[in-house]
């Protein structure tokens, strides 16, 4: 089930980032007391009480006059409205209701997406409260005052917030289509892979790259079983603005990425690995997707012997942090190799569900530590005692242990690596948790 997106939208020197960086437990974005410097992450994952949803920061305003200003919050609206299940709209108390704070509020309030008006910088209820009144000429409901800096009111607003989450979602669970979300940069061939598979040109293809504004789901029929493939391409061309479009590819990209089991991520051939392709791998990675790269447009490259072995080891050591994902190579333009995308996909759902009994389990970890003792610090040496895995999707494994602070990241790296030479889990990430155990409760 793919959590709710929450996304913060607002002027800029709001305190957008300063309320990312709280809800999100860590700074993760840059804040200075310059409008535009947000530059880093965009979205993380939130926990409140039992829910966790996507938070994203939708940024990225840069204050050159008052009609630029409104524009681009109007852009920063139509994302969160187009991508988000509820939409934070924070506002400052401290310099009032403006204009562009209005007519942003009329294209959230025609969207009927759920609002949460957010009034921050409220440090003092009292002294604010008179001023915080003022908003309610918004219309899109209750103002929450809270103060980011110091936390005040974070609690009521999530509250608000999470009341909004979409309480009914059995219907998707009961859809057990494998979901197939389509990534990677503007122009590398996503929508003409879909439309080669398809047999029928329905999602807009042009070399113009952002020709495809809206994810669209795209139901493929293969040998029998149906897929849902979720094209992401979702640029606007109208924003000139490089990181403007960075930002919305990679919004777009994690809400496909949360909907999907398995991400296939697209390299263009001819441009070779960049480090925008590593970014949007790295999505679909730390949220545990099964992953295929799929490097297109290989008809167009001239090749020896030594080609695919050359182009592989480039991309393998771009994105090093995945040595797990399978690499296809591909033509939208022919048809070449694309059958064998089925095939992979096939694999790769099948790993992520895949269950290895605990005993078997143990069996490998014992024979890992007699081959390799595990590492010791100033005198105690690190002990294993157990392995469990806990859940699929991706396949998770708890390894109970004497001291967690010994359990060094490469010693996991080795016992992951030991469970792959046995049941191989290509194209899935593995998740590892470490838990204490003391020798007594062994």
């Amino acid at each position: 089930m793919s959590k709710p997106i929450v996304a913060i939208v607002g002027r800029p020197n709001v305190g957008k980032s300063t309320l990312f960086n709280v809800l999100a437990g860590e700074n993760i974005s840059i804040v200075k007391d310059t409008p535009g410097v947000t530059r880093d992450r965009i979205y993380a994952d939130v926990e409140w009480l039992n829910y966790t949803f996507t938070l994203i920061d939708t940024g990225g305003i840069e204050p050159d006059s008052n009609d630029i200003i409104l524009s681009q919050m109007r852009e920063q609206a139509q994302i969160a409205i187009d991508t988000a299940d509820v939409i934070i709209f924070i506002v400052d108390v401290r310099q009032g209701l403006v204009d562009s704070d209005s007519k942003v509020a009329d294209m959230l309030r025609r969207s009927h997406k759920p609002v949460v008006l957010v009034v921050n910088k409220a440090d003092s209820y009292e002294k604010t409260l008179p001023d915080v009144y003022e908003f309610y000429n918004l219309g899109i409901g209750d103002p929450f005052s809270v103060s980011a800096a110091t936390r005040q009111g974070i609690g009521d607003m999530l509250d608000e917030v999470v009341r909004h989450f979409p309480q009914e979602r059995e219907e998707a669970e009961e859809d057990d289509r494998p979901r197939i979300a389509v990534v990677g940069k503007p122009n590398v061939g996503k929508s003409s892979i879909i439309n080669k598979l398809l047999g029928e040109n329905r999602v807009i293809v042009s070399n113009i790259a952002g020709t495809t504004r809206d994810a669209i789901d795209t139901e493929v029929k293969w040998d029998g079983r149906d897929y849902v493939f979720i094209d992401t391409a979702g640029l606007r061309r109208k924003s000139k603005i490089k990181e403007e479009l960075e930002r919305y590819s990679i919004i777009r990209t994690v809400t496909a990425v949360e909907r999907a089991d398995v991400v296939v991520v697209v390299i263009d051939a001819t441009e070779g690995v960049t480090e925008q392709d590593a970014k949007i791998a790295g999505i679909a990675h730390d949220r545990g997707k099964g992953i295929l790269i799929v490097v297109n447009k290989w008809d167009a490259v001239t090749k020896d012997d030594k080609t695919i072995y050359r182009y592989t080891t480039k991309v393998r050591e771009t994105l090093s942090f995945m040595p797990y994902a399978e690499i296809l190579f591909v033509s939208a333009e022919t048809g070449q190799r694309l059958p064998k995308l089925f095939e992979k996909i096939d694999m790769i759902i099948a790993n992520q569900s895949m269950r290895v009994q605990t005993g078997v389990l143990n069996e490998i970890m014992s024979e890992a530590v007699a081959l390799q003792q595990p590492p010791s610090d100033k005198g105690k040496r690190l002990k294993l005692y157990y392995i469990t895995q806990v859940s699929v999707k991706p396949p998770t494994f708890v390894i109970f242990v004497n001291d967690k602070e010994l359990m060094h990241f490469s010693y996991t790296r080795y016992l992951e690596n030991k469970i792959r030479d046995t049941f191989g889990f290509q194209g899935t990430s593995l998740k590892f948790i470490i838990r204490e155990r003391k020798d007594k409760e062994k």
